[in-house]
């Protein structure tokens, strides 16, 4: 889709991002939480995605050796449709490699086909099962793994 830049989430990004979190999750993360990602955690990498210069997504992920963990994703619900969540993880696949990553993993609810479908159209697959992982209605999450491809080259521009 053109007209879609990515860049390293910033403290200022916040308001944005927690607009969009509460919209996305029953259960949303906290200012605070987003602050000690940014500030305090030396394996987190986050980033914003921008159609027109407005913030309408992001993502966080874990890089722990060779592993790489998504820990969050998110697209505002005003703009889902329109393949933003799958330029997204794209981007984050690709962020990992960059990072020495060999394999990604993350967590989804058992009720969310729709992000089921793109984590399987993006070469996740079915690991397990974590039970009772959501404190918000104690749901069981799917866990799934892909590759990473280590040829992946850099499909989109990062600003910043």
């Amino acid at each position: 889709m053109s007209g879609l830049t990515y860049r390293k989430m910033q403290l200022s990004d916040i308001d944005r991002v927690m607009e969009i979190e509460h919209k996305s999750f029953p259960a949303p993360w906290s200012r605070v939480a987003f602050e000690g990602e940014l500030l305090r955690n030396h394996f987190a990498k986050y980033i914003v995605i921008l159609l027109g210069g407005q913030i309408v997504g992001y993502s966080g992920m874990w890089i722990i050796l060779d592993e790489a963990h998504i820990t969050t994703i998110a697209v505002d619900p005003d703009f889902q449709g329109r393949k933003i969540g799958e330029h997204l993880l794209r981007q984050m696949m690709v962020l990992a490699v960059w990072n020495s990553a060999e394999r990604m993993t993350l967590e989804v609810r058992v009720s969310n086909k729709v992000a089921q479908n793109l984590y399987q159209k993006m070469g996740f697959v079915n690991c397990g099962i974590r039970k009772k992982y959501y404190s918000d209605n104690q749901e069981d999450a799917i866990i799934m793994w892909a590759d990473l491809d280590p040829n992946q080259q850099g499909l989109d521009r990062m600003e910043g």
